[in-house]
This record gives structure tokens, sequence and C-alpha cells, in this order.
């Protein structure tokens, strides 16, 4: 699904990415960790074409998302979903209008927005708390309605960057369960995170970054930094 082709991202003063090559096949989950500066998050702004490679190429699927048009980039970004550690939620709106307004930018209808919002609130236990607004939520639970937000358009690939960094273990553990379910009914899940704990619950593949290179790739979930 995702494919980096020795990819490099410099900047002025350092070098984000070091000839990166690595690829993620649709349904997996793979977690992407280092300490501050590995490069995690510069990997997924290039992922979304919020930022171009030095060098190198990045493929989704078999497109190569750095030559996408405005118009094709915004039709790309709607199979993506994303979850930020600050949680991103529309202050003004409630839990269930933070999610219908994610349905509206795309154009559907009242009916559908009626029918698929309270599925994804009770997907992420959040049933109880739909005419909250964020203020009056919880971090966990703002971090459970920023999941809700990015799986209501049904995408491909959600991109959760370091998501729990912000909560208690209970609440990140919480968090994860759900991405991780969200996995087993087969979306693609790209989490970055520096919580060995987290990687912990995971269990499955952890890709290790280290001044911009990748140093380890291990299918089978370990921490090792």
């Amino acid at each position: 699904m995702i494919y980096f082709n020795n990819v490099t991202k410099k900047y002025v003063d350092n070098v984000s990415l070091d000839n990166v090559t690595i690829s993620v096949s649709a349904g997996e989950f793979v977690s992407i960790v280092g300490h501050s500066g590995a490069g995690k998050t510069t990997i997924t702004k290039l992922i979304l074409a919020e930022e171009f490679p030095t060098e190198g190429t990045i493929f989704f699927e078999s497109t190569n998302i750095n030559t996408l048009s405005k118009r094709e980039l915004t039709n790309f970004r709607r199979k993506v979903g994303v979850v930020f550690q600050d949680f991103r939620l529309l202050s003004n709106k409630t839990a269930y209008e933070n999610i219908a307004f994610a349905m509206e930018a795309l154009g559907r209808d009242n009916e559908q927005i009626e029918i698929d919002v309270p599925h994804v609130l009770d997907l992420v236990d959040l049933t109880n708390r739909s005419s909250h607004f964020p203020h009056q939520l919880s971090g966990g639970e703002k971090q459970r309605l920023a999941i809700a937000r990015a799986i209501i358009t049904q995408p491909e690939l959600i991109i959760a960057d370091e998501p729990t960094g912000n909560l208690d273990p209970l609440n990140a553990k919480e968090v994860i369960n759900i991405l991780k379910k969200l996995n087993d009914l087969g979306t693609t899940v790209i989490l970055t995170t520096h919580n060995r704990d987290v990687i912990d619950q995971v269990g499955k593949r952890v890709i290790t970054l280290e001044n911009g290179r990748v140093v380890r790739d291990d299918k089978d979930g370990k921490y090792v930094i």
C-alpha cells in the first residue's frame, strides 16, 4: 500500500530522513518508533504530501504521491484518516457535530450522517457523550473522538501520530485497543510512538528509526532503542 523508495528529507539545518526504504502492506499494523527527532513525524507528513522528499519517491499503491495534482491529492487524502497527539477537535462543536462535520465536508447527506455518526460513536464508546463539547471531555475521550472523526469516512489507511502522548496509561490502552479493533476489521494502521508499553500492547511489526535511518524492522513487535 505505502512504499518509500530511497527517501531522503533534508532541511536547512538537518537531515530528517536519510535514504529510507520501507513498505507497508494493506491490512498491516505497523508501529514506527524512535527518539524525538528520529524522523517519525516526517514520515507521516510525507505520506500526506504535506511535505515532499528531497530525494526518492513515495507510492500509495501504484501512484507516486508527489506527482498528484491538487484535485487528485484531495481525493487521495480522503483515503487516509489521521489521528494527532493534540486531538485537533473543533471546540465550538459537540462530539456528534465534530464527526458530522467531517462527513459534511465530503458532501454526505443528512440521512447518511444520521446513520453513520451514532454507529461510530458507539464503536469508540462515546454514545453517552455525543452532546458534549471537547472541553467537557477527558483526554482519553477526546482522543477516542479524534479516532471516530478519522474513521467516519471509512479510510483505507489510518495514521496515528503519537496518539497516546498526552494520555495516562489507562486511556492510552483504550485508544490502542480501538486502533487494533479497526485493524482487525481490515484497516491499515501506521502508528508513531516512543512509548514502550504501547508497542508491547500492540505486539505487531515495529520499524525503528535513529537519526533519520531505519535501524531495525521487526515483525514480532519488539521495542529496541
